[in-house]
C-alpha cells in the first residue's frame, strides 16, 4: 500500500495540537510508523512535501537498515519536522 503524501501533508495541516501530533497520527493512519524529528537531523535531505508548518520524508524500512526515500510505493513510514515559528 503507497502512503499518501497528499493526505498526510493535510492531516499536519489541520492538526490544532502538535503535542498530541503522533498519537493523532497513528490513529488515522494505522499501519503507517512515524518519526519526529528536529530539522538538524534532516538537513541532508530534501523533503517529499512541505506544508505550512512541517517538512514530511518518506522512509524505507524494508530491509536492514532504514532509508529515506521518494518513492511512496515503497514507503514504510514518514519522519515529520516541525518548521520553527
Amino acid at each position: 500500500m503507497a502512503i499518501d503524501v497528499d493526505m498526510i501533508g493535510g492531516f499536519l495541516d489541520g492538526c490544532a495540537d502538535r503535542g498530541a501530533l503522533v498519537p493523532e497520527f497513528r490513529k488515522e493512519f494505522p499501519g503507517v510508523s512515524i518519526i519526529r524529528c528536529d530539522a538538524f537531523d534532516m538537513r541532508d535531505e530534501t523533503p517529499i512535501k512541505s506544508t505550512t508548518g512541517f517538512d514530511l520524508y518518506l522512509v524505507d524500512g524494508r530491509e536492514h537498515c532504514v532509508k529515506i526515500t521518494n518513492d511512496a510505493g515503497v514507503a514504510t513510514g514518514v519522519v515529520v519536522v516541525e518548521k520553527k515559528k
